[in-house]
């Protein structure tokens, strides 16, 4: 359902909220290596997530990518999907129709739309903060 650079937007994120939350700013190599991402694809992923506010990017031998601590608890992943993807999870056809819709829909739109619903329910109430928390006691992971 994601872009290629969605997922690792996603992964990306927690992992920087992660770092963040230790009180660490973490540098572009570090990040790819993290999330298993090629440096320059990663790149290009952290520039659109901090021209759209989910990381902070400061330059410099301190510098690096992060979190502003008083957002963990408000950034969502609806919030990072939005800075990768837009809106097009929430609208498209689930057969990847053009012209799908309520009054010409494809033979899974009223199924996909519920799928849609929940989705949104869940990127829009998913904190970076909640994974991060999960991700640090070892319940969760960002790579094998």
């Amino acid at each position: 359902m994601f872009s290629k650079s969605c997922e690792y937007g996603i992964r990306a994120s927690i992992y920087i909220a992660e770092q963040s939350e230790l009180g660490r700013k973490v540098g572009l190599k570090e990040v790819a290596k993290a999330i298993n991402s090629p440096a320059a694809f990663t790149s290009k992923i952290l520039q659109q997530l901090t021209r759209s506010d989910v990381l902070i990017s400061e330059k410099g031998p301190h510098g690096g990518f992060s979190v502003l601590a008083n957002t963990l608890d408000t950034v969502t992943l609806s919030h990072v999907v939005a800075a990768i993807d837009g809106d097009k999870i929430y609208t498209g056809c689930g057969l990847g129709l053009e012209q799908c819709n309520e009054k010409k829909p494809c033979p899974v739109h009223d199924q996909f739309k519920g799928v849609r619903d929940r989705l949104r329910d869940m990127l829009e109430t998913t904190t970076l903060k909640s994974l991060t928390t999960e991700l640090s006691e070892g319940l969760t992971f960002l790579k094998r």
